[in-house]
C-alpha cells in the first residue's frame, strides 16, 4: 500500500490488519464451521486481511481417540476448510485439524490465500505430554496416543511477511522459533488449545519470550472453554509485538480480536538490537 507523505513523496506502508478467532470447538465440524463463518464475516467487515484460527478448530475429540471427522487430502473436510478463505477473500492461517496421512493421524496446520490457494501445511512436531495427576483435575494427557509427530518446519509468505508456523506445545521449544527467525521469518504463529493449569502458569511468558528472542510478532490464537468432559482450554489468545508488548489479549469467552502488524517496527527493532544471527545451530 502506498500513501502520500507531503507533496508528491510516497512511502510504502507495510501494515496488515489481522483477526484472531477465539472459539470453543466441539466434536461436530458443522457446528464449528457455522460459528467460524459468522466470526469471519465480522472480521472481514472490520477490515481484517488475515484471519488466524486455533488448534483443532475443525473438530476436537476427548483426547483419548481421534475425531471421526478426519481431514484427508482433497476430501470433503479439506474442501470445507479450503473454501472459507475464498468465500471471504482473506488469508486463513495457522489453525490445525486432525488429518489422516498414509494411515497416520497428524495435527496439521492449514493455510490458504484469499483466492483459496493452499499455501502449505505444518505438522505439529512437539506433541503435548502432561501429567496432571497431582492437580485437582487429575488428568493425564498424551497426544502421542492419537497423533504422529511432524518432522518439518514450515515458513510461508503472507504479503510482505514471512510466517513461521507452530502449534501449541511447540512454544516450549525455543530452538524451533530461533530457526524460523534465522531463516527470515518475521511473524510466528502458534495455534493453541492450552490447558487451564498450564495456561495460567506459562502461556503469557512463553508467547512473550518467543517474540522477544526472535524480534517477531507472535500470533497465538487459542481455544477457550469446556469442549467435553475431559478437555477445557485456557483462551487468552494473544498478539505480541517484536518488543514483547502484548497488543491484544482475548482473555475469556468466544470472540474476535484484532491487531495491526507493522513491518517497519520489526526492521527498526532489529537494527537497534542485533539478536538475529546466522547460521542457527540446533
Amino acid at each position: 500500500m502506498m500513501v502520500k507523505i507531503g507533496g508528491n513523496v510516497t512511502k510504502k506502508v507495510e501494515i496488515m490488519k489481522i483477526a484472531l478467532l477465539q472459539i470453543c470447538s466441539a466434536l461436530d465440524p458443522a457446528e464449528n464451521i457455522k460459528k467460524i463463518k459468522k466470526m469471519m464475516k465480522e472480521a472481514v467487515d472490520q477490515g481484517a486481511q488475515a484471519i488466524f484460527l486455533p488448534e483443532v478448530f475443525y473438530s476436537i475429540s476427548n483426547g483419548l481417540k481421534p475425531t471421526p471427522y478426519l481431514v484427508e487430502p482433497g476430501n470433503e473436510h479439506y474442501q470445507q476448510i479450503a473454501s472459507l478463505s475464498k468465500e471471504f477473500g482473506v488469508y486463513l492461517l495457522g489453525g490445525s485439524a486432525a488429518t489422516l496421512i498414509e494411515g497416520k493421524v497428524m495435527n496439521r496446520a492449514y493455510n490458504f490465500s484469499p483466492t483459496g490457494r493452499d499455501l502449505g501445511f505444518y505438522d505439529k512436531i512437539n506433541l503435548f505430554a502432561c501429567d496432571l495427576s497431582d492437580d485437582p483435575s487429575k488428568k493425564i494427557i498424551d497426544e502421542a496416543m492419537i497423533y504422529h509427530s511432524g518432522t518439518q518446519k514450515k515458513v510461508i509468505e503472507i504479503g510482505e511477511y514471512q510466517l513461521g508456523l507452530s502449534i501449541c506445545f511447540d512454544l516450549r521449544f525455543p530452538e524451533l522459533y530461533r530457526s524460523y527467525s534465522s531463516d527470515g521469518a518475521n511473524i510466528l504463529s502458534a495455534a493453541s488449545a492450552f490447558t487451564v493449569p498450564t495456561g495460567k502458569a506459562h502461556w503469557h511468558t512463553l508467547v512473550r519470550s518467543r517474540a522477544i528472542e526472535n524480534q517477531c510478532y507472535v500470533i497465538a490464537c487459542g481455544q477457550w472453554g469446556e469442549h467435553n468432559e475431559r478437555l477445557t482450554s485456557y483462551g487468552h489468545s494473544l498478539v505480541v509485538d517484536p518488543w514483547g508488548e502484548v497488543l491484544v489479549d482475548a482473555r475469556e469467552g468466544e470472540k474476535v480480536v484484532y491487531a495491526q502488524l507493522d513491518k517497519e517496527l520489526i526492521t527498526r527493532l532489529r537494527k537497534r538490537l542485533k539478536v538475529i544471527k546466522k547460521p542457527c545451530y540446533i
